[in-house]
């Protein structure tokens, strides 16, 4: 730990130039790095003192290939991304106090980790609810005051969610715990608290994303126990970039939208004895479909079909990427995303039809890429966010013209993130 004031001395005499730009990737955001720590300490020191401090970050993600795969235990293919949520920390002993950005959010008392009811869908029930778990799996526990700040986009299919529980657990991990909480652990925390305390059903791939860092795929067939392998990729090698898209329509009040996918795909689990979709076997389903369709739905049918599918493309997208196909990638990721729109059907809430920000941007991205890149539904969906992998001499113009119908700063440019949850300084 450093007092914070001397940490700003430090970063501003270009002490950690070299630790930022290992975390960060890209040089360009050198400077802009550099003054948004700056900036974070000083609110540290103007909310809680010149206190020694530890600073943690934990990145956003980006689903690349598996969208909705992982709360049926199936595969996904997944990026930590060079957006992050920074926390300026010092502990204190009972309490947890933070400010994000501008929203300040109660304190939370370790000692009363009861869940609450007027704390679900709260960043306050988040922090309750990681800080329970940890207690529950004899890990240690303790206060903090923290500022943090995020560039990762709320409601974006980002994961701004996952990435502040995982950073609260990182913190958790680092302050009481010297950093040894597996990655895993962590990023099965993040989950329980957001499945338990917040309200929210979801499954572990956001939140493993966002605490294991890099290129990952991860088979979710034991949800206990993950498998998780990096792929040794940069997406520049095959001179492509990935960009995000925000159509600037929020996640806020879709929570029942995203929560009747797992819901209807598990109905179907339950339909043949079990509980999730990767225990039932294909050509079961699909010699029993009439009678599924009659007893659930047409829609829980047509989700079903996409997830069998998907995890397929999952694994075709991960040979590509390691035969270093990049077309048979990129195939499969606009089949993926396709599919999404076809029989996942996340692309809009059928319940406000005259709003549909993400079609909008899906069918404009195919007309300006043409041949020049691929486009599908990021994240959970419903709003929030496109991803875009685009040829690197086309980005400057797909990001301007792009940004013409969703505005100045929409389009980003993303770098994959090797770290995931840690201590930066």
């Amino acid at each position: 730990m450093k007092k914070a004031s001397l940490l700003i001395q430090e970063i501003q005499t270009h002490k950690y130039n070299s630790i930022f730009k290992d975390v960060y990737v890209d040089e360009h955001l050198l400077s802009y790095q550099k003054e948004r720590y700056v900036q974070a300490i000083e609110k540290f020191i103007s909310l809680y003192g010149d206190q020694e401090v530890e600073i943690y970050s934990t990145p956003g993600r980006s689903e690349v290939c598996g969208n909705h795969t992982d709360h049926q235990h199936g595969e996904v293919l997944v990026a930590a991304i060079n957006l992050d949520i920074i926390a300026v920390v010092a502990p204190t002993k009972e309490t947890i106090k933070v400010l994000s950005d501008d929203y300040d959010i109660q304190g939370v008392n370790i000692k009363d980790l009861e869940k609450r009811d007027q704390e679900v869908e709260s960043s306050e029930g988040l922090i309750r609810g990681v800080c329970a778990r940890y207690q529950q799996l004899g890990y240690k526990i303790g206060g903090f005051n923290a500022y943090m700040t995020s560039d990762v986009l709320q409601g974006s299919g980002l994961s701004s969610s996952a990435a502040f529980e995982v950073v609260v657990g990182t913190i958790l991990s680092g302050l009481y715990n010297n950093m040894s909480i597996n990655p895993v652990t962590i990023a099965q925390v993040g989950q329980y608290s957001e499945n338990v305390y917040f309200g929210k059903p979801c499954g572990l791939m956001d939140q493993c994303a966002c605490s294991v860092g890099s290129l990952i795929h991860i088979d979710f067939q034991d949800n206990e126990h993950p498998i998780v392998n990096k792929i040794e990729v940069d997406f520049s090698e095959f001179k492509h970039s990935l960009c995000i898209v925000d159509v600037h329509a929020s996640h806020a009040d879709l929570t029942n939208d995203y929560a009747s996918i797992p819901y209807e795909m598990k109905k179907v689990a339950q339909y043949f004895g079990k509980e999730v979709l990767r225990d039932v076997e294909e050509a079961e389903f699909y010699k029993k479909l009439p009678e599924v369709r009659t007893a659930i739905n047409d829609r829980a049918v047509l989700r079903t079909i996409h997830l069998f599918e998907e995890n397929k493309r999952v694994e075709k997208a991960v040979s590509a990427l390691n035969d270093r196909d990049f077309d048979t990638f990129k195939k499969t990721i606009k089949a993926s995303g396709e599919s999404s729109f076809k029989y996942l059907q996340n692309i809009y809430s059928n319940h406000n039809t005259d709003q549909q920000a993400v079609s909008i941007a899906l069918a404009l991205s195919e007309d300006i890429l043409g041949a020049n890149g691929v486009c599908r539904i990021h994240g959970g969906g419903f709003a929030g966010t496109i991803q875009v992998f685009v040829e690197d001499e086309f980005v400057d113009t797909y990001q301007r013209e792009i940004e013409k119908y969703f505005g100045e700063g929409s389009c980003h440019v993303l770098k994959v993130r090797k770290y995931g949850g840690m201590k930066v300084l």
